[in-house]
Parts: structure tokens; sequence; C-alpha cells
């Protein structure tokens, strides 16, 4: 049913502007015979403020702010969130509205909302809060609703725990999580974002760090208890997809790149931002920390990597050449080696490259200083590489005209050790197992492939998430 091959809304950025627009205007409630749309402007104030802290997979207070329905109903509070056409008496605006200068009850650990949106909303209520959705944006996924597949979705990430007992795969709405064992499904976490972009888990194997969003709309990144399957965090950030995520060596934060250029980190514990580092002139698709957590790394659409410190958000320097012309086309993604700050970046030059982290000589015009070796090229352009767990062997997956193609090398020398078996279609996710003697890979065809590392022998495959039959469909209508 849904094969997720996106493209940006661009439309649906223009109307929400728009009724921002028509708020400013006039955003007095009782005076303003304009009718206030739901959808196209009361959602996306709780989408970017609320919707972390009351949706169906975390609803803080008992109380849920992703439909209409829900924002008619009480939480653990007892009393109704909003009473159509009664904005003095809905709780949810006296949640939101903050009295002689205090600090509003909500948006918890958020800024509060402008006085302007406040009147909006209350103006949205006063007018009998209806909703305008339409009818092909109310489908709602929960874990009581989950998604249903005719089709596999492009798989855009998977990662190996650290303990090698799961696997997680990137869906539609949703992260499945599969037993190594016997490669089925033991849970799916299902969130906000139709759209996962990455996904990682955290060092000691207890947190999955997700980032996605909907294109043109919002951008999360979603934090969950492994073993309890629950959403410990939920932040909407920025208005499309986040990129690149990655764990500090200590697992207290996690970093990501942004469509708006950005690179940034937040606590876990609180999410709290850390860091915004705002140098790329392009999208930053992929993040990782140093050994020692100190600094982060950045590859982006602008072709370059560039090194950030951490305590103080400083940008540092460009790691890769400055020299015009030097790298071929932008930088996709970019793995530390566990052992080492060295760094396995790919793009789309097809060529996977090692650099060291820090520069140890004054730049000179032409240098490429920090290139420790370069890997022979690969087809098309490289989505994905990772380094095994002892440092010892990279792999590297490519796209080109629709076909895809998986390599392992040896770092020390570069030579290559196997082209994997199997593979049908663009690579865009990677990772080693952390045995080091298998690799998982996916991408366009929406199959799990897991393939001996040093032979390129497949060993396994599946299809990323459970497929359900048109004749099964039909019977269920």
């Amino acid at each position: 049913m849904f094969r997720i091959m996106w493209l940006f809304c661009g439309v649906n950025a223009l109307v929400w502007g728009f009724g921002f627009s028509v708020s400013a205007q006039d955003p007095n409630p009782e005076s303003s015979a304009a009718t206030v749309s739901y959808y196209r402007q009361i959602q996306p104030i709780f989408q970017r403020a609320c919707h972390g802290c009351h949706q169906p997979a975390r609803p803080s207070g008992g109380y849920v702010m992703t439909d209409r329905t829900h924002l008619l109903k009480a939480g653990d509070t007892g009393l109704p969130g909003v009473i159509p056409g009664d904005p003095q008496e809905s709780s949810l605006v006296l949640m939101v509205t903050a009295e002689d200068g205090d600090q509003p009850a909500m948006p918890k650990g958020k800024d509060p909302l402008q006085k302007e949106e406040i009147e909006l909303i209350s103006q949205w209520i006063l007018q009998g809060a209806l909703d305008d959705t339409p009818d092909s944006a109310v489908r709602v996924y929960d874990a009581e609703h989950p998604p249903t597949y005719t089709l596999p979705p492009v798989l855009t990430s998977l990662d190996y725990s650290p303990d090698g007992k799961w696997l997680a795969v990137s869906g539609f709405h949703e992260v499945l999580i599969y037993d190594t064992a016997s490669n089925q499904p033991v849970a799916r976490l299902i969130g906000l974002s139709p759209r996962i972009q990455s996904l990682s888990f955290s060092p000691d194997g207890k947190w999955l760090a997700v980032t996605g969003g909907k294109p043109a709309q919002f951008g999360e990144i979603q934090i969950w208890d492994v073993a309890e399957r629950l959403l410990k965090l939920s932040l909407t950030l920025t208005f499309d997809t986040i990129f690149g995520v990655s764990w500090s060596p200590d697992g207290k934060l996690v970093s990501f790149g942004c469509t708006d250029n950005s690179v940034r980190a937040i606590e876990i514990d609180s999410g709290k931002q850390v860091l915004y580092q705002g140098a790329h002139g392009d999208w930053v698709l992929d993040t990782t920390f140093s050994v020692d957590a100190s600094h982060l790394v950045s590859v982006s659409r602008d072709r370059s990597m560039k090194l950030t410190q951490v305590a103080t958000e400083r940008f540092v320097d460009n790691i890769t050449s400055i020299t015009p012309g030097a790298l071929k086309g932008g930088l996709m993604t970019v793995r530390r080696n566990p052992l080492s700050d060295e760094l396995l970046v790919g793009g789309a030059d097809g060529i996977p490259k090692i650099y060291q982290m820090y520069r140890t000589k004054a730049r000179r015009i032409g240098d490429d200083f920090n290139l420790v070796r370069a890997f022979e090229a690969m087809p098309g352009r490289i989505f994905a590489v990772d380094f095994s767990k002892d440092g010892e062997l990279i792999t590297a997956g490519s796209s080109f005209n629709g076909k895809g193609e998986v390599r392992c090398y040896n770092t020390v020398d570069g030579k290559r050790l196997a082209t994997f078996e199997g593979q049908r279609g663009p690579v865009y996710s990677l990772r080693f197992h952390p045995s080091g003697g298998q690799v998982a890979s996916g991408g366009f065809d929406g199959v799990v492939r897991i393939n001996d590392s040093k032979t390129g022998k497949l060993l396994s495959e599946f299809v990323s998430v459970p497929i359900r039959t048109e004749e099964v469909a039909k019977k269920s209508q």
C-alpha cells in the first residue's frame, strides 16, 4: 500500500503560511468573521509545540492532541481539553495561557505559544472547533492501528543493537525490531513521522534514536526505550525531515542534520538543544562524534565535511579539501572508526574515502591533507558506509541507474574482499553485525539482505515489513 518515494509538499507549506498571515491581520477572536481552518492553521501549531508530548505513543497527562476527536476529550484532570464554542472554559486554552506574567503550564519545556497563536486557537474554538481535515489525511497510525503494506517500502535505514540480538529497520510511520536469530519481527515502534530517515541504537543498546518527519511540514527526533517499547522523547524541529542521527560515545547526546543547513545536538534526558552549527551551505545528511565526544563531524550536500567543537558550538575546520573542484558532488554518509578518530565517507563521486579527523599541519591551497585512503570507485553514488567493530574492514553501498552494489574492503591495504551477492536495486543503508562476520543491507526494493562480509555470500534475506496480500485486503473490507 505504501511505496515511500516522497515528493515535497510545497503546496501544503504555502497554505500553512497563508493561514498564519490571515490570523496576523485580525487576531481578535470576537471581531474576526474569517473562518479558522483546523487543518491549515491550528494543527500546525499543535504539531510544532504539543505533539511531542501528546500523541498516541506518548500521551502525557492522558491527553492526545493529534486529532480533533481526542482534543475534545478529557485528560487525567477530568476536564475537557476543548469545549466547542467556549474557549474560556476549555482547559487547553487555560493551560497555554500565562497569568500575571507566569510561565504557562504548556508547552512544557518549550517556549510559550505566541499571543497571536493563542488567540487563533480561541477563535477556532469559539467558531465551534470544526474539523476541516481532508479525508486523505485522516488516517491515524498507532499501536492499535499499525500501517499495512501490500508492497515493501523503500528501506532508508537499519542498525544492529550492540549485542547483535536486534536489527532495527525503517518502515512507514514506524521502526520494526527484528530478532536476528530468526529474522522475525518482535516489535513495531509507531510514531508521528511518515518518513523515517535514520536510526541508531545507543552505545548501551537501551535506547533507539530515530529521525524523520514529513517533507515540507516538520522534522522529528524520537528516542525509544527498546526493552519497554515506549517513546521516551519526541521533538519536532524545523519544517522538513531530519537526517543522520548519531550518539555520543557516553550515550548522553544525540546529533543530527537538518534541511535548514544546520547541525544540532540534544541531551536525551531533557531534550534540550546543546549544539547548533550553521556553517554548512546545503542540507546536512549525516553526523558522527569523535571518540571523546569533544567534537562533532557533519557531511552535507555542499560537498564538505566539517568539524565542530561540542562544548562551544564553534565551527573549527573543513576536514575535506576546500579547493574548488576537489570533491565531485555532495557527501551523503559518514561513519567513525570505532577505535579511532578516522572517518569513512561516501557521496556523489562514488569513492569511499577515509580521513583523519584533525589537521596536524597548516592548510595549503590545493591540499587534501587529512585524506588517509581513497578506495576504488563504485558505480554511481554512495549512500551508506560502515566500519566493522574492530576497524579492520569497511563496507560501502551504492546506486546507479536503478541498480545497487555492496562491497567490503580491508582498511589497511584497501584491497576489495568481496562484492555481495543478491543485490537487485539501489542500496541506501547497511551495517556490520557486531561480530564483523556479516553485513545487513537494504534499499529501494525494501528487502533486508544478510551477507558474509569476507566472501560476499548471501546468507539470508527477508522483506522489511509484513506484507498484506490483495486477497487478504479484499476479504477484510
